[in-house]
């Protein structure tokens, strides 16, 4: 069965980096935003202003003027997000079945046996 998520926005792959940059942040000016990207992408300040005016669109962002800059928050928050996208992927590849995502991954992938213990608890816990 699964649990009530409030209304996500779909965030693109590059309004995904933007928003984690604002949670890592919690809030944070254009130019603040462009500068913790800029060692790790390519883009011009342009397209991060584009990608933050799209966020505040979609409703994922939210925003206030401080002096003469506007200041970006999140308004959505990651975990959520993460599990909205999570839900869409299951439901694409797996057919919003979660056994076969988990055994895809164990049988395929190196799994530590911290991790074997951690999924443990986590199922463990699901059948409470």
């Amino acid at each position: 069965m699964r649990k009530n998520l409030p209304d996500i926005p779909r965030i693109s792959d590059a309004e995904w980096r933007v928003m984690q940059v604002l949670w890592e942040c919690a809030e944070a000016t254009a130019n603040e935003v462009v500068r913790r990207l800029e060692d790790e992408s390519s883009w011009k300040p342009k397209t991060v202003h584009t990608l933050l005016r799209r966020l505040v669109e979609k409703g994922a962002a939210g925003h206030h003027k401080r002096g003469r800059e506007f200041v970006y928050r999140p308004l959505v928050e990651q975990s959520d997000c993460s599990l909205a996208e999570s839900r869409t992927f299951l439901d694409k590849v797996f057919d919003g079945r979660v056994a076969p995502l988990l055994a895809t991954f164990v049988e395929r992938e190196e799994v530590s046996d911290e991790e074997i213990e951690e999924l443990q608890r986590i199922l463990d816990n699901a059948r409470r």
